[in-house]
């Protein structure tokens, strides 16, 4: 069984909802995508069911705050467990090098002296380089430079046992540069920040974001059968899903999902039963 599941759906500066981050998961065996901005991480993760003990990959798209604040939130709580013999093995985070050096220069002025021989002996960070592959959680990621306009983002791409592929944008409106990388993929993970008419209220153009109606006009033109939405602002949180899906479906015919917070996107069902 391969499926996300959906941590958070926020964008950088939201309170009703948590910022984007979730879950690839093959069987029993998971990749976390980005770790969000607070402690809530670690609460989401109990909330699922999912043990940290299971948690040994992770992939921080970039640097900026509500995509790798969570980390050093998740290494407090790993460092307890492993002081206990509660955890074991490496905790691997893969990314750029941009995301690397802001992890080594921050975390130790977060924690204890005593901290940091316990942490360096479990984190290996990974710094992955544009267009390599790694094989995590039983699957192969291929990893690409995002050519954002910002800090250096990276995204990835995945083909699923069932042959169908799977793209990661990250949170900046995609760059038309990858839109052959795109073309006619199985299902594209993209940004939008806001509806179309409240664009001059949340202004996402000045932030590198998309509306619903941008994002869903310029790709009904890439033959993409899937579109999953994230990383929106936070003040429709009641019906949110519906407004986004009924704008979304004007500009893009294909199927647009858009996720709330702690749903399961099933990709591919478990054959084995």
């Amino acid at each position: 069984m391969q499926k996300i599941i959906m941590l958070g759906v926020g964008h950088g500066f939201v309170y009703q909802l948590y910022n984007t981050c979730f879950l690839m998961q093959n069987d029993n065996q998971y990749l976390l995508v980005d770790t969000g901005g607070g402690v809530q991480i670690v609460e989401r993760l109990e909330k699922l069911n999912v043990p940290l003990t299971s948690i040994h990959d992770i992939f921080i798209s970039h640097s900026h705050t509500d995509h790798i604040l969570g980390l050093f939130w998740l290494l407090k709580k790993l460092t307890g467990m492993v002081k206990k013999g509660k955890y074991e093995g490496k905790l691997n985070i893969y990314c750029n090098d941009e995301v690397a050096n802001a992890i080594r220069s921050i975390y130790p002025h977060l924690f204890p002296n005593a901290y940091m021989e316990m942490i360096a002996s479990y984190l290996n960070i990974v710094v992955v380089e544009d267009n390599e592959t790694k094989k995590i959680a039983n699957r192969k990621y291929t990893f690409f430079d995002a050519k954002a306009r910002g800090n250096k983002l990276c995204g990835f791409e995945m083909l699923l046992d069932n042959g169908k592929k799977l793209i990661f944008l990250g949170d900046e409106t995609c760059n038309l540069k990858l839109y052959d990388k795109i073309r006619n993929a199985d299902y594209v993970m993209h940004e939008a920040f806001c509806l179309d008419g409240e664009q001059d209220i949340f202004k996402p153009y000045e932030k590198r974001h998309s509306t619903v109606k941008s994002v869903c006009e310029s790709f009904d033109k890439l033959n993409i059968e899937n579109l999953i939405l994230f990383h929106t602002e936070d003040t429709h949180i009641d019906n949110r899903k519906e407004l986004y899906l009924r704008e979304g479906k004007e500009y893009f015919h294909g199927n647009i999902i858009v996720p709330d917070e702690l749903e399961e996107i099933l990709l591919v069902e478990d054959d084995r039963k």
